[in-house]
Order: structure tokens, then C-alpha cells, then sequence
């Protein structure tokens, strides 16, 4: 099972508030999700934002006009989108709560007309656990409801651990990294770095998803070939060669070698 302490604890020490402003690699994951939502989600609604940490995704879609529901496992992430929510005063973020992305009983059936899930499926170790996850979720969405989830995949995943022993080796040893490799599952030698880490296949996504009443919209990779070369992307000064990049980066991301190899993905479905 996950060990959802350790889950918790990495968030406690863990930027997560700033993740995706600290450096060009997070801007450009930022910037394609935005658009990606911006693309797909319906012209108003009720959203639940599960897992979305501080609120990185909640604050621009509240302001959007969206009324949003923020929910995650981390106290310490609540506490930082309460207080963000407070000073700013963001009426249409609704409410901010501390909920296990398997268990949403504190919601109503059919209540949310989008749910993204921008987080849970990085740590849930157990396909029970997964399971659970995406049956609650199709519960708590409208007939026809979106949900965006986000996943590393397992080459992408995997071969990241390897990159994490050569920078952090006390991280990983033979038999975690063969676990990794074997299974998507990686537990960490160490309570330092990522914990509870779980890399699936685009078609264990999709498997999962369709078992639990969905239909897939779409899979993509969020960065597509920008992934791993951010700061060369955000350093081209001609705009138009900018806006190209993008909208090639845009057009390939569906191709399965670059899902496959280039950091995280999204699938998009509805519920039946």
C-alpha cells in the first residue's frame, strides 16, 4: 500500500507552491497545461481540482470565473491555499480541503462538471488504490463531466530513477531501481526526494479509465519535445519562431515515442 506519510512529508519539505515558477521547465509544463485546459474545458462550471497541491491550477481558473473545489492530501499545501485565498480574496475558489484522492466522500454524487487530477497519479503505488481513485472520481463528475489526470509513463519514470542515483545514490539501489523497471513502482531508499513514485504505460491509463466508465478524449505528452530543452525554448527572441515551436511541440505531442520519453503526459476523458 502507499505509505501516504511519506507522500505527505515530501510536500511538507517540497516547493510545491513554486514548482512550476522556479525555472523554465515548470513554466513550459504551466504553459501547455494551460492551454490544454483552456482547449478542452467547457465555457463555465464547477471543477474539482483533487490532488492540485497550494492551488497553482485553482487561483487562475477561479479567476477564469470557474467555481473551483481544491482538495489535497498535504495539510501544509491546504494551508498555503487558504491563506492565498484569503489575502486575495478568491470568491470562486469555493473551498480547500484535505482529502485522500481515494477516499472523496465529503462530495456529492454528479457534483463537479470537470475534476483534474494533476498529482495522485504520480504516488498511488496499488491498482486498488488507483481503482478507487477513478471509480470515486467518476462518481462525484456530471453525466458527460471531463477529467484531466496526469501521469508519468513508464519509460519516462524509470529512467528517471536512474538519472536520480547518478545525483542522489542514496535514493536508489539494485533492487529499487529493478523494482522500478519491473514493476512502475518506485519506493525510495531514503526519506529524501520524491516518495511512493508509480510510472504506468498509456495503455494501463487508458485500461483504467475505460474500466471505470470513461472515454478517452485524448493522450498527450504536456511538453512534448520541449521537454528537457526548456531554457533554449524560452531563450528564442524572434516571436514567430516561438509561436512555431510551440504549435509544432503542439502537434506532435500525441506521437508515442514522445509520450513515452518526454517527462509527464495527460489523458482527457469523459464520463459515459
Amino acid at each position: 500500500m502507499t505509505n501516504f506519510d511519506k507522500v505527505k512529508n515530501y510536500y511538507k519539505n517540497f516547493d510545491e507552491k513554486n514548482r512550476l515558477q522556479n525555472d523554465n521547465s515548470g513554466k513550459l509544463e504551466y504553459d501547455m497545461t494551460m492551454k490544454i485546459l483552456e482547449k478542452n474545458l467547457p465555457d463555465n462550471g464547477i471543477i474539482l481540482d483533487l490532488g492540485g497541491g497550494a492551488g497553482v491550477y485553482s487561483f487562475p481558473l477561479a479567476n477564469k470565473g470557474y467555481k473551483v473545489y481544491l482538495s489535497d492530501l498535504s495539510e501544509d499545501l491546504i494551508a498555503q491555499a487558504k491563506s492565498q485565498k484569503h489575502e486575495e480574496n478568491t470568491t470562486n475558489l469555493i473551498s480547500c480541503d484535505v482529502v485522500n484522492a481515494t477516499d472523496l466522500s465529503i462530495y456529492n454524487d454528479n457534483q463537479f462538471d470537470v475534476v483534474l487530477l494533476f498529482g495522485p497519479l504520480y504516488h498511488l503505488l496499488e491498482e486498488s488504490e488507483r481503482e478507487q481513485c477513478i471509480s470515486e472520481i467518476n462518481r462525484v463528475l456530471k453525466p458527460g463531466g471531463k477529467a484531466f489526470a496526469s501521469f508519468i509513463p513508464y519509460l519516462s519514470g524509470s529512467i528517471a530513477i536512474l538519472d536520480r542515483y547518478f545525483r542522489h545514490p542514496e535514493q536508489v539501489d539494485i533492487n529499487n531501481i529493478s523494482e522500478v523497471f519491473e514493476s512502475g513502482k518506485f519506493n525510495n531508499s531514503s526519506d529524501k526526494g520524491f516518495q511512493e513514485g508509480y510510472y504506468p504505460s498509456t495503455k494501463e491509463i487508458e485500461e483504467l479509465f475505460s474500466k471505470n466508465g470513461f472515454n478517452k478524449v485524448m493522450i498527450r505528452s504536456i511538453r512534448g519535445f520541449g521537454y528537457e530543452k526548456e531554457d533554449s525554448l524560452y531563450g528564442i527572441e524572434e516571436k514567430e519562431m516561438f509561436d512555431k515551436v510551440i504549435s509544432l511541440i503542439d502537434r506532435t505531442s500525441g506521437e508515442q515515442s514522445i509520450i513515452d520519453m518526454c517527462g509527464h503526459a495527460i489523458y482527457i476523458g469523459y464520463k459515459e
